[in-house]
């Protein structure tokens, strides 16, 4: 990330403002309704500029910043209304799951009938709209698999070994090429955009980024616990066959190689972490603890909820012609894409 996004909104403006001086009290604000704060550009983008501050900062932000008591006040009262807005749209049932119904209950969400992006990238997207699904993707694949690791310290015992057998495989098995992240970052620069972490923020809606800040959300909060883990089963079960479609579609616009690479290995990768991810972690956590079984549940159906948002919102501007994002990406320099075969490495 080059600079901070442009502001969408009074949170916005005050955040992009004050981060840029010495770490001091930042106001509170008063509370602004939002007809729909799951996809309220000002809120979200202000929670993923706050949740950022724990992952790789901000440019230009002093890192002292991250733990300022003021600016955790304001990002309580944003998560406040984005996990009210949760509870609403995916209400959580009270009701324990037993741990030997975990799995069934996550593939009856993961079975679950929803808008499916990767089937029309795979028979009908053109380059435009395949490049404007990886920008989206960009918010959380340049970052892959760390706010799942939030989660390493709060488990213990089995599903804590499970988890980390699943991150190992994400983080490249201890190779650099091959960290899912960079994977991600060289698909980028075969369809001619920038792989730079955070380079498209400014243009990414909030309706994407409420689907990544939810897995910080989860991951940063030790009472959600059992809602990232719910998170990242499902994350797990429903992936090896939507990235094998995305795949097939970058091969029929002529692409492969560098393209495609990210794309492929996770339709391997991920067809073995799924019995780990919901037996072993999913169904472990809640066999040490049943009471964790309904988060389990809630945050693998919360997941569910944001991405189907997600999915049809890109689907529908799609099909009225119009960018899904906040305005086009750039255009792609030189003939990076005018040219697929480049991208074939």
């Amino acid at each position: 990330m080059r600079s901070l996004p442009s502001p969408r909104g009074p949170v916005t403006e005050l955040l992009v403002t004050r981060l840029l001086d010495e770490p001091r009290t930042v106001p509170s604000l008063e509370s602004r309704p939002s007809d729909d704060p799951l996809s309220d550009e000002d809120l979200q983008l202000a929670l993923y500029l706050c949740y950022e501050l724990h992952y790789r900062g901000l440019p230009g932000v002093d890192d002292s910043w991250e733990w300022e008591p003021s600016l955790l006040a304001l990002r309580r009262d944003l998560e406040r209304a984005f996990e009210h807005a949760l509870l609403d749209a995916v209400p959580r049932k009270p009701e324990s799951v037993r741990a030997h119904d975990i799995d069934l209950a996550l593939r009856a969400i993961a079975e679950e009938d929803g808008p499916s992006l990767s089937s029309y990238v795979r028979v009908s997207a053109g380059l435009d709209e395949v490049r404007e699904f990886v920008v989206h993707r960009s918010a959380y694949q340049l970052k892959e698999a760390d706010p799942h690791s939030w989660a390493i310290p709060r488990l213990s015992g089995a599903p804590k070994a499970a988890l980390i057998e699943i991150q190992h495989d994400e983080y490249g098995s201890g190779r650099v090429e091959w960290i899912h992240a960079e994977l991600f970052a060289r698909a980028m620069r075969a369809l001619g955009l920038d792989p730079e972490y955070g380079a498209y923020l400014d243009i990414i809606p909030g309706v994407t980024l409420a689907t990544v800040n939810l897995m910080s959300l989860f991951g940063l909060h030790r009472r959600w616990r059992g809602a990232i883990v719910g998170h990242l089963a499902l994350f797990e079960m429903t992936s090896s066959i939507p990235n094998r479609r995305y795949g097939d579609g970058l091969r029929r616009l002529g692409f492969d190689g560098e393209a495609t690479l990210f794309f492929d290995e996770h339709v391997t990768a991920d067809a073995v972490h799924e019995a780990i991810a919901a037996v072993d972690l999913a169904g472990g956590l809640a066999r040490q603890d049943e009471r964790l079984g309904a988060d389990i549940v809630w945050g693998a159906r919360a997941l569910s909820h944001l991405d189907a948002r997600w999915a049809s919102h890109v689907l529908r501007c799609w099909g009225e012609g119009r960018t899904s994002l906040l305005r086009e990406p750039a255009a792609p320099e030189g003939d990076a894409v005018a040219n697929p075969a480049l991208a074939a490495g």
